[in-house]
């Protein structure tokens, strides 16, 4: 009861209590992660998502964020959305080639930085087509798993200086100025894309591990 009460009063704050409103949801949100799950197969512990916000301010527009001139709505999953945009093809193609397709069709919740066609293009050249190969399919698996969080986070969330444990267990660091997000070195180009089971922040650069850095 207390938990609906204080979901409820954040909804119905102002516009000029916005930014304050979204911290304390975000605070109930940091508590629900204590309960977590592993998604089959895919060696991944993602927060429960019944302990997720489920308001309409944060599940999303109903009819949906445009990318690549097609609606991206919130009754798709993340990767049902992504399969319909041209400029994700990369992506969608190395997600399914490193077996993850499933486990970002499940009930997550997710959130994904999903680098675009055109920051796959910066790759140095053959990089793409190495990864793509059955023998790398486990080099690939941890290069997208990280740009993978197992929860639901929207722009609001994401603070400057803030950093994010990925699924391959690495830390991503969050940048915030004048209004511009970044992750590590990578920009976000369009933020909230809402699926039913997490949300798709587009970036403009493939985020590379640690490992592969060195």
């Amino acid at each position: 009861m207390k938990r609906t009460f204080r979901s409820v009063s954040c909804f119905l704050l102002g516009t000029s209590m916005l930014a304050a409103s979204l911290a304390s949801c975000g605070n109930d949100n940091s508590k629900g992660a204590d309960a977590t799950t592993e998604a089959p197969g895919s060696g991944m512990t993602v927060a429960d998502s019944a302990n997720m916000p489920t308001d309409s301010a944060r599940m999303g527009k109903t009819d949906g964020v445009m990318v690549d001139g097609v609606a991206m709505t919130p009754d798709k999953s993340i990767v049902q959305n992504a399969v319909q945009a041209k400029g994700m093809t990369t992506l969608v193609k190395a997600v399914q080639a490193a077996g993850l397709d499933g486990t970002l069709s499940g009930p997550g919740p997710y959130t994904v930085f999903a680098p675009n066609n055109a920051a796959f293009d910066k790759l140095p050249k053959g990089a793409l087509d190495g990864l793509l190969r059955p023998e790398s399919k486990d080099k690939l698996k941890g290069l997208l798993t990280y740009h993978v969080i197992a929860s639901r986070l929207l722009a609001a969330d994401l603070r400057d200086g803030q950093e994010l444990t990925t699924v391959n267990g690495e830390k991503i660091k969050v940048s915030v100025k004048e209004g511009k997000v970044m992750i590590n070195n990578a920009t976000v180009t369009t933020p909230d894309v809402v699926s039913s089971n997490g949300v798709t922040h587009i970036i403009d650069t493939v985020l590379m591990p640690p490992a592969e850095t060195e």
